[in-house]
């Protein structure tokens, strides 16, 4: 059963409605210029008063490989996931101390070639945009289905909502999706319908 991610948590309240109807991980997104930003003390509140089970992991953007660990300790992050200029050997060097995530935007089949350098870590395909971070849109899911094999454990994010989640898992079978506006009833405030219905659609129960 695919997994489910609820990135952009800025709220105790938030995190709980996710992990309650059945998320498997919950992001905290440390890139100030994102609208779902949410600052070191308020995750390490917030990822203090969940479950020791709940996967955490942290959003970043061209933050240094120091700042990342140190960001890590604090809030206790089970993974870092990358969305900025972050090369193979700056993912290495995180992978010695957490999981690490590497977001590549997809416009073609060649941004796609492009992700396999990064085939030792989780891959997760987002649409290409000219800023950093995540668009709201859906890339061309059928460019990623002939290259599905290539990849040991991808994701899926850009655009996903309970109206389309239930047609990229069927097509690509990947290891998780990650929604975060497609949940939303604003930035940052997430959405108890839309996150029940998002999660039973990508798993099947809906």
């Amino acid at each position: 059963m695919v997994r489910v991610k609820i990135c952009g948590i800025t709220s105790v309240e938030d995190a709980f409605l996710s992990i309650d109807e059945g998320a498997d991980a919950v992001g905290f997104v440390f890139y100030e210029k994102s609208k779902r930003f949410v600052s070191v003390d308020r995750a390490k509140k917030i990822s203090a008063s969940l479950p020791l089970f709940v996967f955490k992991v942290g959003v970043f953007v061209n933050s240094s490989v120091e700042k990342i660990l140190e960001i890590c300790d604090e809030v206790k992050l089970n993974a870092v996931q990358l969305h900025g200029n972050e090369d193979v050997e700056f993912c290495k060097n995180l992978l010695k101390r957490t999981d690490v995530i590497k977001a590549v935007g997809i416009e073609n089949e060649n941004d796609i070639v492009k992700a396999m350098k990064y085939r030792d870590f989780f891959v997760l395909f987002d649409t290409k945009t000219p800023q950093y971070g995540g668009s709201g849109k859906s890339f061309d899911w059928n460019l990623l289905a002939p290259y599905t094999h290539e990849f040991g454990y991808f994701i899926v994010s850009g655009g996903l909502n309970e109206k389309n989640v239930s047609e990229v898992v069927n097509l690509l079978s990947p290891f998780a999706v990650d929604v975060s506006s497609g949940v939303e009833e604003k930035p940052g405030k997430k959405n108890p319908t839309k996150i029940r219905n998002f999660i039973k659609k990508a798993k099947g129960l809906l």
